[in-house]
């Protein structure tokens, strides 16, 4: 039986899985549909830099370069990164760019009986035991062909911030279809140029839809080219904690909640009694760390003069992963009226811009952006050609936790 492997995407998961599965004495082949590799570092705007301090943002084979002297390396310093990552691993001829996976089947003689009754591979059985083969269907994106790859064994590797983004519907006449204006998402402003994107928001009236680190970073890159004469409007629905970076009073975040201690703090589907018992006796100090937390961000920050003030805690922000840090001088923007705040639970577009909480005189805009994020169900959903694997992605409603 051949033991072929396929990888999706060649992003840092990717460059990873291709790595290791060369190690271990298989030739794998990696699709990837830029010509490059970084996947979504490819695509940021000009100011992103890493949230992470560098050092908890490495491989544990391959440290930065110390002659780099930034705690949160920019989004080309960290291309740099993977670049220098995947030639010392000799990762680069697997790979295959401008190959973009259009669909994944699974082709196997007689009956679905054999993916019906599969669960997710834990690992622990044969890899390779499975009777059918997949056919992966690869489109070329430079001659716009296509051609169908077979593997045993995929590896999915394509991220869910890219690909589907997330767009806000409207009612019908109250939509962007009214506005005379230009209406994008963060993931199209961020595929563009520097340059383009600079000429795009200059004297700009620009309003961002969302409340998270793309929507922060655009702002503030608007803000920047335009001033308090063309005041860049950020409007959210749900305000999230914002951090300045990992030092907390002088405590490492990571010292608070990055760390395998942390992680028994927190209750989790599936726990056994042992640690079910240990986070319950636990529960008073993981609550007495996020009041920490939130007390030092509310003293650090104007958060409850610009109504930025979460209705939930810290922990539940860090532990979906929904905080942000902020851009350099972001507060100082909104402080001199640069980038204004409104907050909104609805809002809808008119001939002039948005129209937001129902108020009378509408938001006059010439652009708006949506950070509002990604679908990523739909995106690993849309990959597999049978509704079998289609379903898998969807859940069951007794699933003890979605894949998304």
């Amino acid at each position: 039986m051949e033991k072929r492997v396929a990888i999706v995407g060649a992003g840092i998961s990717g460059l990873l899985a291709c790595k290791y599965v060369l190690q271990i004495g298989f030739n794998p082949i990696v699709f990837e549909a830029d010509d490059g590799i970084g996947g979504v570092w490819r695509h940021t705007i000009e100011t992103t830099k890493l949230q992470n301090p560098k050092e908890t943002f490495q491989f544990s084979d391959f440290p930065w370069d110390s002659s780099l002297k930034e705690d949160c390396p920019s989004s080309q310093q960290l291309l740099d990164y993977l670049n220098s990552y995947a030639q010392h691993f000799s990762i680069i001829p697997n790979i295959r760019f401008n190959s973009k996976v259009i669909d994944i089947d699974y082709v196997v003689g007689g009956s679905n009986e054999e993916m019906k009754s599969w669960e997710l591979w834990s690992g622990n059985s044969s890899p390779f035991g499975s009777k059918g083969t997949w056919h992966i269907t690869v489109e070329d994106t430079k001659k716009l062909s296509t051609e169908v790859y077979k593997a045993e064994f995929v590896i999915l590797c394509i991220g869910k911030y890219s690909g589907f983004p997330n767009i806000p519907e409207f009612p019908p006449g109250k939509g962007s279809e009214v506005f005379t204006g230009k209406v994008m998402h963060s993931m199209d402003y961020s595929a563009l140029d520097n340059e383009v994107a600079a000429e795009l928001i200059r004297n700009k009236r620009v309003a961002v839809v969302g409340s998270e680190k793309s929507a922060l970073d655009i702002a503030t890159e608007c803000a920047n080219a335009n001033g308090v004469t063309h005041p860049c409007t950020i409007i959210q629905r749900t305000a999230h904690w914002i951090l300045q970076d990992f030092n907390i009073g002088g405590i490492n975040l990571g010292h608070l909640y990055l760390n395998r201690f942390a992680e028994l703090l927190v209750h989790k589907p599936g726990e056994s009694f042992l640690l079910s018992l240990v986070a319950t006796l636990l529960s008073p100090l993981r609550w007495g760390i996020s009041k920490y937390v939130e007390t030092y961000l509310k003293l650090k920050f104007p958060l409850k003069k610009y109504g930025l003030v979460p209705n939930h805690s810290f922990l539940q922000d860090i532990s979906s992963c929904q905080t942000a840090v902020l851009p350099e001088f972001f507060f100082e923007k909104v402080k001199e009226g640069s980038i204004l705040i409104k907050k909104s639970q609805s809002f809808s577009f008119c001939k002039q811009g948005l129209i937001v909480n129902e108020e009378p005189k509408p938001l006059e805009t010439d652009l708006v952006i949506f950070a509002t994020g990604y679908k990523g169900d739909q995106k690993l959903r849309s990959i597999f050609k049978s509704s079998i694997f289609q379903n898998y992605i969807n859940g069951s409603g007794d699933s003890t936790v979605p894949l998304y």
